[in-house]
């Protein structure tokens, strides 16, 4: 299947959005992948295969500075991820829709909801180790000293991956990630939303995760915990449970 484009944002801050989009019964699916991940990793892949079989609208795409998509990874950051997601999710899907998110996807997922104003459109959430505050709780207040000087002298520290080559993380990612922090306040979301955290997993805490249930109280939130899983959750088994949760709630919600 041959990506289509679209443009977002404008002048020297225009990138062009790569995404796969095929129709199908609803709600549809929209697939939100990890930092540093792309629309054809193992679980968006198991997805679509899935999705296709049973004849459900699915889209996916590559925020920019990833995968098939333009823009330098450098250049960023949660505002700039989060208008791209927004622009395919207004401009490309239609209706209702579960939005699936795995790791700074689930953290991008949260952010949508909250900036769509027609609760129609969001029937409901499905995250996978949600990186909620990520570029705060997860990487600059992680940081030690040294590497805390080096990002905001120089601009970028390359921080080593247990998955592949260090990758860099910016001043200007720090930064802007503070406009968009959850931080001690309540979480509602206005549809129900499933979350999918491995116990072991050394990069999203499973109790940086669980926090999430007490911001929601009163609100439509469940966390699913996989005893022996770990960050990518893209086992046999992990995936089967992602493909078994979407079903269900896509029945919940119809």
């Amino acid at each position: 299947m041959t990506p289509q484009t679209l443009s977002v944002g404008s002048g020297a801050l225009a990138r062009t959005i790569a995404y796969l989009h095929h129709g199908g019964t609803g709600p549809g699916l929209v697939w939100m992948q990890g930092f540093m991940s792309d629309m054809v990793s193992t679980k968006a892949a198991a997805l679509a295969e899935r999705a296709e079989r049973d004849g459900i609208a699915l889209t996916r795409f590559d925020y920019s500075g990833h995968g098939q998509s333009g823009g330098a990874f450098t250049d960023g950051t949660i505002s700039r991820w989060l208008e791209e997601s927004r622009a395919v999710f207004e401009e490309v899907t239609s209706g209702p829709q579960i939005v699936i998110g795995s790791s700074m996807g689930g953290y991008l997922a949260m952010l949508l909801e909250r900036q769509i104003a027609d609760a129609n459109r969001i029937a409901g959430l499905v995250l996978i180790a949600p990186a909620w505050d990520m570029t705060e709780a997860l990487m600059w207040d992680e940081f030690p000293a040294d590497v805390r000087e080096q990002v905001m002298e120089t601009g970028v520290w390359m921080r080593p991956s247990a998955y592949g080559d260090p990758y860099p993380i910016t001043r200007d990612l720090i930064a802007d990630g503070r406009k968009h922090l959850f931080g001690d306040r309540a979480w509602q979301p206005a549809c129900p939303v499933r979350i999918i955290q491995g116990r072991l997993d050394p990069d999203v805490p499973y109790d940086h995760v669980a926090k999430l249930l007490d911001k929601a109280a009163g609100a439509d939130v469940t966390l699913t915990e996989v005893p022996d899983g770990e960050h990518r959750l893209s086992r046999p088994e992990d995936i089967a449970l992602l493909l078994d949760t979407i079903e269900t709630l896509r029945q919940d919600v119809a």
